[in-house]
């Protein structure tokens, strides 16, 4: 990814303070908005960006981000339908070129893709690597039975 792009991450949990904290230390511009202000603890001292509390369903917050000035939007929160409404806000009302969504239920990945919004469904993931692994025989030692 160029350096210097300007990335609203939408949740600061666990994922949406880790990219923030590795976006922010590659020298990105980066407004993390999360409804709870304690969540944004989870930010490293080092974090250069802006924390924004606030309900990122709400246009005001949104605009308050700058989202029109966004290269990317990243929706990281716990749900899904969150982070589809604020996908699709984004890349229909903001234009903002890249929109990233997490997705819980792998159904709803065809609901996304459909809507031209890009996902990243740790089911699916954990599944294929679990998959993977069956399939290569990885995994722990036979145990003889005693």
């Amino acid at each position: 990814m160029k350096k210097d792009r300007y990335i609203v991450i939408v949740g600061c949990g666990r994922l949406g303070s880790d990219l923030a904290n590795h976006l922010s230390r590659e020298g990105h511009s980066v407004v993390v908005i999360d409804p709870v202000e304690a969540t944004f603890r989870s930010l490293s001292p080092d974090f250069s960006g802006f924390r924004l509390e606030g309900d990122a369903t709400q246009l005001a917050v949104l605009k308050e981000a700058k989202l029109g000035k966004a290269h990317v939007l990243i929706a990281t929160t716990h749900e899904d339908n969150v982070n589809l409404m604020v996908a699709q806000v984004a890349k229909k009302l903001f234009r903002v070129p890249i929109v990233l969504a997490r997705v819980f239920d792998p159904k709803r990945e065809q609901v996304y893709a459909r809507l031209g919004i890009d996902t990243v469904c740790p089911t699916s993931l954990a599944t294929a690597v679990f998959l993977q692994s069956v399939d290569q025989g990885a995994g722990p030692p036979e145990r003889a039975d005693t």
